[in-house]
């Protein structure tokens, strides 16, 4: 359990927070109608008369967001629901052009789940966790507004309306910014897996509503806020922390907390509030007359389960098992998609090496690689090295051509200009030297300019043995064999 708590005057308090995902689902078409659902698109140009509400027109189910749907939480290891139903959700705003959103309130597509979060130390996540997920429905996006083109007048884009969302509702069972930020990771990282959800949160096809409370240890929840429509990991964190410290010095300033919908400011970091809560009943919820309910059958259903890639807690624990990596390497690896991809095409490049090549292949991607794309500001699938060259490097490591100094010499150049490392070793003449005369003849030079230290080594000072290998490799460029420079200085020095 989490240690977090909030010191106020009359003592410690715990917050309960519970998440709720809106995920855009990945299709080509809307939720109920053909038009495209591709982020980007020029105001009102992705709109159907479906999507417009013009009367008469009837949605019809796009089977491919429900496929994504039924797989997600499969994913989450929640009950799928061979029957499930619509319902219209009553409320009238002006990027709502049917005065009512189509959802699922009473009987969703996906019961319930969960997801596990690994222990974090520093977040102060003493052990994994296991977060409930309620339930998983599918619903349609509104619209929105534009406030921002014209002075006095806001603007109306139809674009989103209709774009098919997961919504994905986690049991209060997160105690702290650190748990609810593991959380989104970890769904975020699930739903990539499954190709369910791009999770952008910029572009807005993942953004999370935060529920929040307060109370003192072991009193019943506290009276909860909702804060709408948060856009990034580390906002949800910092909203968490802001509402309950606020909700803490209401309590103690004599106040009652009211349930209500806020909005996090970011630039202010604080909440602000923007509406009473309204209850289910407020929406005034009843089956949606115009679709039947979604009957799924068996056939369906292991066919989308048929269809479920390897998941993050199932890859990592082959990494670890399989490959023999150590526990970070495979949680850093398996952490996201398109990571635990480039890796595999890396090992499928060395030709599905052992585990000792498998250790040193996840060592070079995750510091030199990642380090490397951190500084150019590029993704991994923006990397200018491929996997191929990738393995062709490492293959020059192992066979003794390249030394690991030479190695980062090449890899940067491959990053310059995009070659592949055998033509940069034989261009620029950077292959590893194993010539024991070579070296011998080097060391003796070393030794002759530096009589004062041989005498210091043979009289006892053994950590001069680095300085005798610095000094070789030195004076050879960086192109002497590290395991043969050694060899031969033991023997030489005596």
């Amino acid at each position: 359990m989490s240690s977090y708590r909030i010191q106020g005057a009359t003592g410690e308090w715990e917050v309960v927070i519970g998440l709720e995902v809106h995920a855009q689902v990945v299709s080509n078409a809307k939720l109920f109608s053909g038009a495209s659902a591709t982020f980007g698109a020029e105001p009102n140009q992705s709109v159907s008369l479906v999507d417009a509400a013009m009367p008469g027109m009837l949605p019809v189910p796009n089977e491919e967001c429900i496929r994504q749907a039924v797989k997600t939480g499969m994913a989450l290891g929640a009950e799928i629901n061979r029957w499930s139903r619509f319902d219209r959700k009553n409320y009238f705003y002006a990027d709502l052009p049917q005065g009512y959103q189509i959802s699922q309130l009473y009987h969703p597509l996906v019961g319930e789940g969960t997801i596990t979060i690994d222990a974090d130390e520093k977040a102060g996540i003493a052990e994994a966790r296991t977060i409930g997920v309620e339930r998983l429905h599918v619903e349609q996006d509104a619209g929105k507004l534009m406030h921002d083109q014209h002075p006095t007048r806001s603007y109306v884009d139809l674009n989103r309306s209709g774009v098919a969302l997961m919504e994905i509702v986690s049991k209060p069972d997160m105690r702290s910014p650190s748990e609810a930020g593991a959380y989104l990771r970890k769904l975020r990282s699930i739903l990539r897996y499954v190709g369910s959800c791009d999770g952008n949160m910029e572009e807005g096809s993942m953004r999370a509503d935060v529920n929040v409370s307060v109370r003192k240890a072991g009193d019943p929840f506290g009276t909860r806020t909702e804060t709408k429509n948060v856009n990034s990991i580390r906002f949800v964190m910092a909203a968490i922390e802001s509402e309950a410290n606020r909700q803490v010095d209401v309590i103690e300033g004599g106040g009652k907390i009211v349930q209500e919908t806020r909005l996090y400011d970011p630039d202010r970091n604080e909440t602000r509030s923007m509406r009473s809560k309204e209850d289910a009943h407020d929406y005034r919820y009843f089956p949606d007359p115009d679709l039947l309910p979604l009957e799924l059958s068996e056939e369906f259903v292991a066919q989308c389960r048929a269809e479920l890639p390897e998941l993050p807690d199932a890859k990592r624990a082959r990494y670890e098992g399989e490959l023999g990596l150590p526990a970070y390497n495979a949680a850093v690896l398996t952490s996201d998609v398109e990571t635990a991809r480039w890796f595999e095409a890396l090992l499928d490049a060395a030709g599905k090496p052992g585990a000792e090549v498998a250790r040193a292949a996840s060592n070079w991607l995750i510091s030199d690689l990642f380090g490397a794309l951190n500084r150019l500001g590029k993704a991994i699938d923006e990397s200018p090295v491929s996997p191929r060259q990738g393995a062709e490097l490492l293959a020059l490591v192992a066979d003794g051509t390249l030394s690991g100094t030479l190695a980062k010499q090449v890899f940067e150049i491959m990053l310059e200009t995009g070659d592949d490392p055998a033509r940069i070793v034989e261009e620029r003449g950077l292959k590893q030297t194993s010539d024991t005369g070579a070296i011998e003849a080097v060391i003796a030079e070393v030794m002759a300019a530096n009589a004062d230290k041989v005498a210091e080594y043979r009289g006892g000072k053994d950590k001069l043995f680095g300085f005798f290998v610095g000094q070789t490799m030195k004076a050879m460029g960086g192109k002497a064999n590290p395991g043969v420079v050694n060899e031969l200085l033991k023997k030489t020095l005596g």
